[in-house]
């Protein structure tokens, strides 16, 4: 077995071989390891040669001795919190993280996320192998390829974990986005953040409005990312968050940038802290074309709506005045917008409604904003919300429909790998227990699919699964595809 001066030999000089840790830091360093595993000498050993090809192995070896020495609890949460804390002895300081970026910036804008996302990747704050778990595949719809995710990469948590969670819970930090997360340990309630990182920028015309960009620990997508306010604020859509996605692609414009709408059940987010998300990466809504333009009074952009089984307004200009003007009159039209007729409305007593997800990009100097139409009306019918997943679709997505989901990109629950795996396996004609909730479209499957073979089987529930997301899709639309829905539509940007 190795011993743990070994692994605290090789854990440095690993960092040192892949550049987060500087030479002259490695006495410093092996020295604070030592501390935090109670131990007063280090052995004198050599580093292995050859080193172990992953950092995260050698990590994984420490995080073990730290349980079986019994310094941390044999808890998927304090592996994590633990792991964390040994990342962060070998990762830059957030000063000197924010100086390289910016130094890189100044030579290239992907230059500068280039390092900053290789680097969030090798001190383990993005979890690689936990993503690297995910299901994924695609499926061929109307509306061009949609993209499928059954998430698996969050560890779930068990009933004891949940528990001791509850107990542990605090108001520090506020939540899961603000900046008091960086160098945070964490505990049973909040993920370790020893090892986070945060590169600081300002907003405004004199960068006064101080805001954080981060990566998400557990991507949906490459270099998937995180901006947010490091002031305490709830989010809020209007034509100053359209000049905010602006500047943030004036910083990063290899990137996209959008944001949840600001309502509960279409915001599917942190509705209390102002952010949005980005990345460098193209979704299915992306390559979609307009299918019927119109022009906006007193404002020079083209618009038009997109081919999407969502309502999207699609603006593109060059101007980034005209750009903030224009989608702020859209946005304040819709906030007023009611048809009763399509069960469109803007308020009830005196609760908000209609909300937008903007999402914007860059084409060389041309900014292409899509404008996501949303509403949380609930009703009898439909107490979840008229356009939302409706019940007949919820055995395959229940939750709300964010800002990812909206460009194309299903985020499926973890207890569909098995439910499917169980789905396809009486489709085969085993005999296993197959969740209540999936009884209806198995039936339906078995009249519709009738030579299922072990080579078709799993392309067949994908394309089922997802011929469903295009209909949770198409339940969240505003505007339905029908001839009313889309009569509608063109009606209301007639009008602007």
């Amino acid at each position: 077995m190795t011993t743990i001066s070994q692994l605290i030999t090789d854990f440095v000089a690993k960092s040192i071989e892949i550049g987060t840790l500087d030479a002259l830091d490695r006495i410093y360093t092996e020295n604070k390891l030592l501390h935090i595993f109670g131990l007063n000498e280090l052995q004198s050993v050599k580093a292995s040669d050859p080193l172990p090809v992953s950092r995260l192995d050698i990590l994984d070896q420490l995080i073990q001795h730290a349980v079986e020495a019994e310094i941390i609890a044999d808890r998927e949460a304090d592996r994590d919190t633990f792991g964390a804390l040994l990342m962060d002895t070998t990762t830059p300081l957030p000063s000197e993280v924010n100086r390289t970026f910016w130094e890189k910036h100044a030579e290239s804008p992907q230059v500068a996320t280039d390092y900053f996302y290789q680097l969030s990747q090798q001190t383990n704050y993005i979890k690689t192998r936990e993503i690297a778990k995910n299901i994924a595949f695609t499926y061929a719809s109307e509306f061009g390829e949609i993209e499928i995710t059954i998430n698996l990469s969050k560890p779930e948590k068990t009933t004891e974990e949940i528990r001791l969670a509850q107990q542990a819970s605090s108001d520090y930090p506020v939540n899961k986005l603000c900046i008091e997360n960086e160098g945070y340990y964490g505990h049973l309630a909040h993920p370790g953040r020893s090892n986070h990182r945060v590169i600081r920028f300002g907003l405004g015309e004199d960068g006064s409005d101080k805001w954080g960009f981060q990566y998400s620990p557990y991507s949906y997508y490459d270099e998937h990312s995180i901006f947010f306010s490091l002031e305490h604020r709830p989010m809020n859509i209007n034509g100053a968050t359209i000049r905010n996605l602006i500047e943030v692609l004036e910083y990063l414009p290899h990137y996209f940038v959008g944001s949840n709408a600001g309502l509960p059940i279409v915001g599917g987010s942190i509705l209390s802290h102002d952010h949005y998300q980005g990345g460098n990466y193209t979704f299915p809504l992306d390559k979609q074309a307009i299918t019927y333009e119109f022009e906006l009074k007193d404002h020079p952009v083209k618009a038009g709506i997109v081919d999407w089984p969502m309502s999207v307004i699609r603006l593109q200009s060059a101007d980034k005045e005209a750009m903030v003007e224009a989608a702020s009159y859209i946005i304040e039209q819709w906030r007023a917008y009611s048809n009763e007729a399509l069960g469109i409305l803007a308020q009830t007593e005196g609760t908000p409604h209609n909300a937008v997800t903007p999402i914007l990009r860059r084409d060389g100097e041309c900014f292409i904003l899509d404008l996501v139409l949303r509403n949380n009306r609930t009703t009898a019918d439909y107490p979840e919300g008229l356009f939302h997943p409706h019940p007949d679709v919820q055995h395959i997505k229940k939750e709300n429909i964010g800002l990812i989901e909206v460009l194309g990109l299903a985020i499926l629950p973890p207890r569909l790998k098995s439910e499917l795996q169980a789905v396809q396996d009486v489709l085969l004609g085993q005999a296993v227990e197959v969740a209540e909730i999936h009884q209806p479209w198995l039936e339906r499957m078995k009249e519709k699919y009738t030579d299922v073979t072990a080579d078709n089987v799993t392309e067949i529930v994908q394309s089922e699964v997802g011929n469903i997301f295009v209909r949770v899709l198409k339940d969240a639309g505003v505007f339905k595809l029908d001839q009313a829905g889309q009569a509608g539509f063109r009606a209301f940007v007639d009008s602007l």
